[in-house]
Order: C-alpha cells, then structure tokens, then sequence
C-alpha cells in the first residue's frame, strides 16, 4: 500500500494510491484510520513529503561497490548523524543551494519510517516496528564538514532532505535497488545488501541509544557514486518498487546567517 501525503484546496491530508487516484483518507496512518469519500486526481493535489519526521538520523559511508568487499564484521561504531525536521521537502521541490556553499552532493537512499514507539528491540523485531519505506535524498555540503569529523552543518540546510514521493508498506526491504539519475544519466545503482551495516542491524542499534518514534525517519545510506551537482540539475533518485523522488537544485543569493 502506497501512503501519499498532499495539500488539495488548503487542506494536507493523507491518501492511499489507487488506480483511480489518490483516495483520501483520515485518522492516524500509525494507528487508526478509515477510507473517505473522496478521489482526487493527480493535478488537482500538491505533493508533500510522505512525512513530518521528528528526527532524521542517517549513517555514514555505508555501501561497498561489490558484494564480496562487505566486511564480515560491523564497525564497533557505526557512523551516525542527525538531519533537522527543517530541512525536509517533498517531491518536485527546490534543493536551494545558497550562494555562500560552494558545491552540494546529491546521496539517493533508502529510507525508513518508523511505525511504532521503537527501544532496545533485537534485530529479530525490527521490521515489526517499520511502517514503511520511502526514499531519501541525503543532500550535503561537504565543505561545512568539520576537520575532527562533525557532518551537522553540512547535512543541515533548508531544502537538504528531500523525501518521497510515498510511503510503501508492501516490500521486501532486503531486495531493493537504490538508484540515482542526474540529468537523465544514471549515476547510481546498488543493491541494498551492499550495504556494509546492513538495515535490522543499524535500527537495533539506534534503539539501544534513543527511543525512535512513529514517523521517525532513518537514511540507510548511499550507494557508490554519489557526487556533486550544479545549478538547474536534475536529481531523481529511484528505487522501483517505490517510484522516483525528483527535485532540481537552484543556487540563490542568500547569506548563511539570513
């Protein structure tokens, strides 16, 4: 089932995609909710990002290009950091890059929601605490990356996590492909098990930390080949079985402390 979230005549609500449309729905995704009456066409409504996290957590350098290069061992100490709620937008939305940011990278990634209150669960439990998947465009400045390895700055500007188009509940996780366009050339395409922490373990691991809750969105990371891009470049980031997440960056004269 495909969750979309949007705004039709000044009102956000959530729907569920059909081959009729876009059928509304009310109530809470994460608990209880009920079909409405309406259904909406696609150009009658605007698409949000599938959800309104209240924490992003992504992880670091976490795909290898062959599978035979993922190590046997996880890392004692997975690289982890957060993504602030403001940076989030949704599909066909702008990523600004203001004109202080001299090169961003794009990082298309699987991403998480969190469906249910999430702490000290095993690997075993995990996919029983997911909602769903949707898909994440870790956007970054890296030349706000501090000397002694501090990433928050640069993953933390308005417009840097694009998320969407939809949240999908019916997936095999372990089976995906995360890809990547840029200007209509393709410039990443990776399977999920390459990732070198792989998804139940990094979950399990954040919930011995933190309490995740619904609607919480974890970045799985991105695959080999992510880079920079310009002005008026076109991102889409795709995984199939979900749909493709496109936003175009556009450079604007603002100063970083505006």
């Amino acid at each position: 089932m495909k969750f979309i979230r949007f705004i039709y005549n000044n009102s956000e609500q959530y729907g569920v995609v059909s081959e009729e449309g876009v059928k509304s729905i009310k109530g809470n995704i994460f608990s209880e909710w009920e079909f409405t009456d309406d259904i909406f066409a696609y150009d009658e409504i605007e698409i949000l990002a599938p959800v309104t996290p209240s924490k992003i957590i992504g992880i670091g350098a976490n795909y290898v290009g062959r599978k035979e290069d993922v190590p046997e061992s996880l890392p004692d100490l997975p690289v982890f950091f957060f993504k602030p709620a403001s940076s989030v937008i949704g599909p066909d939305k702008e990523v600004i890059i203001p004109n202080s940011i001299e090169e961003i990278k794009f990082e298309s990634e699987l991403a998480v929601v969190i469906g249910k209150k999430t702490k000290n669960i095993s690997k075993e439990q995990v996919l029983d605490h997911i909602f769903g998947y949707t898909i994440g465009n870790d956007v970054t400045a890296p030349q706000f990356f501090h000397d002694d390895g501090h990433w928050t700055v640069g993953k933390s500007f308005d417009t840097f996590t694009p998320l969407g188009p939809v949240i999908e509940t019916e997936l095999d996780p372990l089976k995906l492909h995360v890809k990547a366009d840029i200007n209509g050339v393709e410039k990443q395409n990776s399977p999920v098990e390459h990732m070198i922490v792989p998804m139940k373990e990094m979950i399990a691991y954040l919930s011995t930390v933190m309490t995740l809750n619904p609607g919480d969105v974890i970045l799985t990371g991105s695959p080999l080949g992510a880079h920079f891009v310009k002005d008026s470049d076109v991102i889409e980031c795709k995984v199939n079985e979900i749909g493709t997440l496109r936003n175009t960056t556009v450079r604007v004269s603002t100063p970083i402390n505006s």
